[in-house]
C-alpha cells in the first residue's frame, strides 16, 4: 500500500462536501433556492424519522425469531446480490481515486466479494447471537412484596452518521434490527452508491418477513442540511452514533440535540516492557501496525522501555522495514534505524497525535514504565493500548496507569472489534463513558425499563 503523509492524521474519511456538519446560517442571507432546498431536506429526513419510529413501535413486539429470519433473510439477499453490489461499489471507488483520496481511505470504501462475504458471515452470526431484549439484569422482591425486575428494552430509533465505509451500513443495520431498533443510515457522499445499493437490498429482504422495510431507510438528501435535520430531531430519533474521523464526530456531538454516543479515532499505543518476551513483541508490533492500516485498531505509536531497546529494535525495526514503515522517532529511536535501514523522521507533537492510516508509526524510548503511561496519557485518543510483559507487576501497573476503552496484555491492538469480542460486529467503539464503552454489539444498543409487579399494592 502506497504511504499517506503524515498531515493526514486527524480526519482522514473526509472529501470535499463529505459530512462536515454546519451550524445554522448567521447574519447572511441565503439565496431564496438554497432555502427552498435545505427546507424540502429537511422535511423529507422528518419524514424518515417519522417512518422509522412507525417501524420502531413493530419491532418492539416481535420475537427473537422472527427477527431473525428477517436476518437471515437479509444474508441471502447480500449474498445473491455480490455482483450487482460490487459492481456498484466500483462507481464510489473510481472516483473516490479520481478525486486523489488517500489509499487508506479508498481501501476502507473498497467492498470486494470477500469483504462482502466476510459482511453477510458477520450478519449471520449476529442472527445465532442471543437476544438481549427482555433479559432481565436484575431482580429482587421488597419486604412489602412488590417484585421488581429491571429488563433490557430497544432504544427505538437508532441512527448513524458515518463515513466511507459501506461495511458500516450492514452492520448497523443488523445490530439494530437484532436489537429491536429502526435504523436510519446517513453514509458520506463518497460512499453513496455502495450505501444506497446495500439499503436497497436488505429492504428487498425484508419486505417477505415480520419485520417492516423501513426498519432500515438510508436518510435522503446530500446536503448539509440533511444531516442538521437528523441532529436535531430530538424526539423522532433517540440514539445519535458518529463513525468516522475527529472533525466528523467534533461536530456531531457539537451540534446534535439528540442523545449522542461518541465513538472516537484511534491513536493506538504499544508498550514493551523491560520484563517482554522479545518474539512476543516484535510479533505484536508487527501485527498492530501492519496488519491493516487503514482501520481504527492499528498501532501509531509504540514505546520501549530503554533496558530493553538495545535487545528489541533491531529486531523490531528490520521487520517493520520489510514492510515498508517508516519510524517518526525521537532522539534515541534515530540510532537505531539508521542502523536497521528502516525509513526515519524526527518525530513532533503531531507524529505523537496522528492517526496515520499509513505505514508511518511514531516510536520512543523510555525509561521507566510510569513514563510510558505518562506519555500515553498524554496522547491516547482513549482507544486501545497495550503492554507486552511478562512481569505481572509491571501489567497491573499498567492496566491501572492508563484509561482507554481497551487494553491489550500481550495481544495485538488489533483484537479490539465487535467480531474479534464475538459480538457478530459492531455499531462502533465508544471512547466516552456513559452508558458504552468500547466495541459496541447488541446490549450496547438496548436501555432498560423497570417492571415492577404488586398484589393491589398502594403506597401509604
Amino acid at each position: 500500500m502506497a504511504e499517506i503523509p503524515s498531515t493526514a492524521v486527524c480526519e482522514p474519511d473526509l472529501l470535499p462536501g463529505d459530512l462536515e456538519v454546519r451550524p445554522e446560517a448567521g447574519a447572511g442571507q441565503p439565496a431564496v433556492s438554497d432555502v427552498a432546498d435545505a427546507a424540502t431536506d429537511r422535511e423529507a429526513v422528518l419524514a424518515t424519522a417519522r417512518r422509522a419510529r412507525e417501524a420502531a413501535v413493530t419491532l418492539r413486539r416481535l420475537t427473537r425469531a422472527q427477527k431473525d429470519a428477517a436476518l437471515r433473510a437479509m444474508v441471502a439477499g447480500l449474498r445473491a446480490s455480490t455482483e450487482r453490489i460490487v459492481a456498484t461499489n466500483t462507481i464510489d471507488v473510481e472516483r473516490a481515486v479520481a478525486a486523489g483520496t488517500a489509499p487508506g481511505i479508498v481501501d476502507r470504501l473498497t467492498l470486494t466479494p470477500e469483504r462482502l462475504a466476510d459482511i453477510a458471515d458477520a450478519l449471520a452470526l449476529v442472527a445465532e447471537l442471543p437476544d438481549p431484549v427482555g433479559e432481565v439484569v436484575r431482580g429482587w422482591t421488597q419486604p412489602n412484596g412488590l417484585e421488581i425486575r429491571q429488563v433490557r428494552v430497544p432504544m427505538g430509533v437508532v441512527a448513524m452518521v458515518y463515513e466511507a465505509r459501506p461495511n458500516v451500513t450492514v452492520d448497523a443495520a443488523g445490530l439494530s434490527l437484532k436489537s429491536g431498533n429502526a435504523a436510519l443510515l446517513r453514509g458520506s457522499s463518497s460512499a453513496y452508491e455502495s450505501n444506497a445499493v446495500l439499503v436497497e437490498v436488505m429492504r428487498e429482504a425484508l419486505a417477505g418477513t415480520d419485520v417492516p422495510v423501513d426498519a432500515i431507510q438510508l436518510v435522503p438528501g446530500r446536503s448539509h442540511e440533511a444531516v442538521n435535520a437528523l441532529m436535531a430531531a430530538r424526539g423522532l430519533v433517540d440514539l445519535l452514533i458518529p463513525r468516522g474521523g475527529a472533525g466528523l464526530i467534533r461536530s456531531v456531538v457539537d451540534h446534535s440535540t439528540v442523545p449522542v454516543i461518541e465513538t472516537g479515532v484511534g491513536n493506538c499505543h504499544v508498550y514493551v516492557d523491560a520484563a517482554a518476551d522479545l518474539d512476543k513483541a516484535v510479533a505484536i508490533l508487527v501485527n498492530a501496525k501492519t496488519q491493516r492500516v487503514s482501520v481504527c485498531n492499528a498501532a501509531e505509536t509504540f514505546l520501549v522501555h530503554a533496558g530493553i531497546a538495545e535487545a528489541f529494535l533491531p529486531r523490531a525495526l528490520a521487520a517493520l522495514a520489510e514492510r515498508g514503515v517508516t519510524i517518526h522517532g525521537d532522539d534515541r529511536m534515530a540510532v537505531h534505524a539508521a542502523a536497521a535501514g528502516i525509513g526515519f523522521a524526527p518525530v513532533t507533537d503531531e507524529d505523537w497525535a496522528a492517526e496515520y492510516y499509513s505505514l508511518d508509526i511514531a516510536a520512543g524510548v523510555v525509561d521507566s514504565l510510569d513514563e510510558a503511561c505518562a506519555h500515553i496519557r498524554r496522547w491516547s485518543s482513549g482507544h486501545t493500548e497495550a503492554i507486552v510483559s511478562e512481569d505481572a507487576s509491571a501489567i497491573r501497573r499498567f492496566i491501572a496507569g492508563v484509561d482507554s476503552a481497551a487494553v491489550m496484555v500481550n495481544a495485538s491492538t488489533r483484537f479490539t472489534d465487535g467480531g474479534e469480542f464475538g459480538f457478530g460486529a459492531e455499531i462502533g467503539i465508544s471512547t466516552q463513558k456513559l452508558h458504552a464503552r468500547g466495541p459496541m454489539g447488541l446490549t450496547e444498543l438496548t436501555s432498560t425499563t423497570y417492571l415492577v409487579t404488586g398484589d393491589g399494592h398502594v403506597r401509604g
